[in-house]
C-alpha cells in the first residue's frame, strides 16, 4: 500500500475537480490537498500527484502554486510524480515545462502528464479517473 498525496491549485475549480476524480481513481491510498492547506512533508508519501491549472503565458500560478512547487522540487528526486491541469488556451506549453522541471529535479514522471481543456466533462472525467488508477499501479 501506498502513501499518495494528490496536492492542487485551481482558480476555477477546474483542476479541483480533476484532483477529486484523479483522487477517486486512486482509491484509499489517496489524500487530497489544496496547495494552501497541504503543510505536510513530500518525503511522508510514496507518490505525488500535483495539478496546476495554466496561466498567463501558459506558466503555473505563480502566487501560491509555484513558490511551493519551488520549494519542493529538490524533494522530488527519484519520487513517483504524476503532473495533471486544465488549460482554456494555448496548447500546453505550461504542462511541458514543468515536466521538464521534474525531469531535472529527478522526478520519476508517470507519464507526459494529464491536460483537459476547461472543466472535466464525463469523458474527461473519466480520464481522470483512469490516470489516477494508472499512478495508484505505477
Amino acid at each position: 500500500m501506498s502513501k499518495i498525496a494528490v496536492i492542487y491549485w485551481s482558480g476555477t475549480g477546474n483542476t479541483a475537480a480533476m484532483a477529486t476524480e484523479i483522487a477517486a481513481g486512486i482509491g484509499a491510498d489517496a489524500e487530497v490537498f489544496s496547495v494552501d492547506a497541504f503543510h505536510g512533508n513530500i518525503s511522508d508519501y510514496d507518490k505525488v500527484a500535483l495539478g496546476c491549472s495554466a496561466m498567463g503565458d501558459e506558466v503555473l500560478e505563480e502566487a501560491e502554486f509555484e513558490p511551493f512547487y519551488t520549494a519542493i522540487e529538490g524533494d522530488l528526486k527519484g519520487k513517483k510524480v504524476a503532473l495533471f491541469g486544465s488549460y482554456g488556451w494555448g496548447d500546453g506549453q505550461w504542462m511541458r515545462d514543468w515536466q521538464d522541471r521534474c525531469a531535472k529535479a529527478g522526478a520519476n514522471l508517470m507519464d507526459d502528464g494529464l491536460i483537459l481543456c476547461g472543466f472535466p466533462d464525463a469523458d474527461g472525467k473519466e480520464s481522470c479517473k483512469v490516470y489516477g488508477e494508472r499512478f495508484a499501479a505505477y
